[in-house]
C-alpha cells in the first residue's frame, strides 16, 4: 500500500510557474513508476508527465519543454515544475504510483491538487 500526498498547487497568471510535490508513504518508493495525472474541467483524465524507477521520463506533447518531472528516492518524492504555464493548463493534478508484478498492477493515486492559471 501506498500513501500519496500532493502539494504546491494554487492559483498563477498565465506565463507563471509552479512547483507541485507528491510525498509518498507505505511502501519502498524506489521500485514504483511515478507519474503526475490531470483532469480538466468537462474533460477526461489524461497523462502529463511520468518518470520511471530508473528515471526514464516521457511527457504529454502538450506539455513538452515546458514541464519537468523529477524524483528524489531519498525523500521518498516526485516533483512536478511546471513553467510557462497556459490557462488550459488549469486542472486538478493527480499524484500516480504504479508497478507491475507478473500479471498483478499496482496502482495508487493521491487525492489530487488544485492548479488554476488565469489572469
Amino acid at each position: 500500500q501506498v500513501r500519496l500526498v500532493e502539494s504546491g498547487g494554487g492559483l498563477v497568471q498565465p506565463g507563471g510557474s509552479l512547483r507541485l510535490s507528491c510525498a509518498a508513504s507505505g511502501s519502498i518508493f524506489s521500485i514504483y513508476a511515478m507519474g503526475w495525472y490531470r483532469q480538466g474541467p468537462g474533460k477526461q483524465r489524461e497523462l502529463v508527465a511520468r518518470i520511471t524507477s530508473g528515471g526514464s521520463t516521457n511527457y504529454a506533447d502538450s506539455v513538452k519543454g515546458r514541464f519537468t518531472i523529477s524524483r528524489d528516492n531519498a525523500k521518498n518524492t516526485v516533483y512536478l515544475e511546471m513553467n510557462s504555464l497556459k490557462s488550459e493548463d488549469t486542472a486538478i493534478y493527480y499524484c500516480n504510483a504504479h508497478r507491475e508484478v507478473r500479471t498483478t498492477i499496482y496502482d495508487y493515486w493521491g487525492q489530487g491538487t488544485q492548479v488554476t492559471v488565469s489572469s
